[in-house]
């Protein structure tokens, strides 16, 4: 296996990390806009041969496919943001190399009735070349980050040891994270998060489809485990709605993140003034996208692990019947910052995200998940992946009740 991963930024460095003390691959070659990002994602592993720099444009399909070809790769790794994807995608299939993405194809609201009516779905551009991947026999695993990812893992697991019948499917996410120093400084990309806060969040339903509601609807108080305790979660846009239903019966998808109060207002002031919007306006002769301002305003979440504290929880929460009787079931992830940074010097968010990839990698080059076509991560065996993770030394966790 010969690894091409996009992005040096925390996911990718992180990344790195995990999969340097593992053996699977026999290179893996680090490329970012920025070379110097690159460098310094390898400064720890400079004894590694298997680590190698290098520049890419990721907005260009035809530089992704050029640089894949120059080192032969046999697996794209995109560890950019979903405004990426589909040059990475595509690059990665003109180049003859296998895919995996955390993030799928941008949607677009419906343009009539955005809070009632799915328009361009998350992942559709991509769901859309399934079968010219199939077709090739090549492989585009979608979504196996933490969120999609794990959440999907877990969703296949339930199905297929959990439950006889599946009532909901609800992924929750919530944390307890703290940063010093700053007002607001987003543990993940704002670039990203405000794409999945600000979207019409959608819901799945057996009888109905997918449909969409306002940004931050059904609020609930959902209580996080090991420590962490009770957040508010509201309903938002994420590509487990969008993946689940293809493979797992269940009569209900939903996805809720726990925000908080200061985020949701943080995020409703900058849709209320424009910022959240990446088309460019005209500044002083300069064109510029009033999201990238924001972004580039904050600080990189890659640094913040120092000045963090807390717990990040990633989960599936499912509902439905066994064996006859009713149960409900939350089986979830845990990172505590203080151990991710000692261990890898990765803030909680981005390693949580990075080994789940990783994970699948080495599943992928010792041939215990196969197929062909754009497929997610319920669409293979849970158990494989849910041994090696907690082999990784990182264990997830279930708690009856819900």
């Amino acid at each position: 296996m010969r690894i091409l991963v996009v992005g040096a930024g925390g996911v990718g460095s992180a990344a790195v990390g995990i999969a340097a003390r593992r053996d699977f691959f026999e290179t893996m070659v680090v490329a970012d806009y920025d070379v110097r990002r690159a460098e310094r994602a390898l400064e720890r592993h400079a004894d590694d041969k298997r680590f190698v720099a290098a520049q890419v444009d990721a907005s260009s399909a035809d530089a992704v496919a050029a640089l894949a070809r120059e080192h032969g790769a046999t697996h794209v790794f995109n560890a950019v943001d979903p405004r990426f994807v589909m040059p990475i995608f595509d690059g990665a299939f003109a180049a003859g190399a296998d895919y995996l993405d955390m993030a799928m194809s941008l949607s677009r609201p419906h343009p009539d009735s955005p809070y009632e009516k799915t328009g361009v779905m998350l992942g559709d551009e991509q769901f859309a070349k399934g079968k010219e991947w199939e077709a090739a026999g090549r492989l585009a695993l979608a979504g196996i980050g933490i969120e999609p990812g794990l959440s999907d893992v877990f969703a296949r697991y339930a199905a297929d040891h959990l439950f006889d019948e599946i009532d909901e499917i609800g992924v929750r996410d919530g944390a307890n994270l703290e940063v010093a120093g700053y007002d607001f400084a987003p543990s993940f990309s704002i670039w990203t998060t405000i794409e999945e806060c600000l979207n019409p969040p959608v819901v799945w339903e057996k009888d109905r489809g997918w449909f969409t509601t306002a940004p931050f609807s059904e609020p609930e108080v959902f209580d996080f485990p090991e420590g962490i305790g009770p957040v508010e979660c509201v309903n938002v846009e994420h590509e487990e709605v969008l993946l689940i239903p293809r493979w797992v019966d269940a009569k209900r998808v939903t996805f809720k993140y726990g925000l908080g109060d200061e985020f949701i207002t943080v995020l409703s002031v900058l849709h209320k003034l424009g910022l959240d919007s990446t088309e460019k306006v005209r500044v002083g002769g300069v064109d510029v996208s009033p999201r990238d301002v924001v972004a580039a305003c904050l600080p990189d979440p890659a640094t913040l692990g120092d000045k963090m504290t807390g717990k990040t929880c990633a989960g599936t929460w499912v509902s439905g019947r066994k064996d006859g009787a009713d149960r409900q079931v939350y089986l979830y992830h845990v990172v505590d910052n203080e151990w991710s940074m000692a261990e890898y010097g990765s803030q909680a968010v981005v390693w949580q995200t990075a080994v789940n990839p990783v994970v699948a990698l080495e599943l992928l080059a010792g041939g215990v998940w196969s197929g062909a076509g754009v497929l997610g991560p319920e669409a293979f065996d849970p158990m494989p992946f849910l041994d090696l993770l907690t082999a990784y030394g990182s264990p997830w966790g279930m708690r009856e009740g819900g």
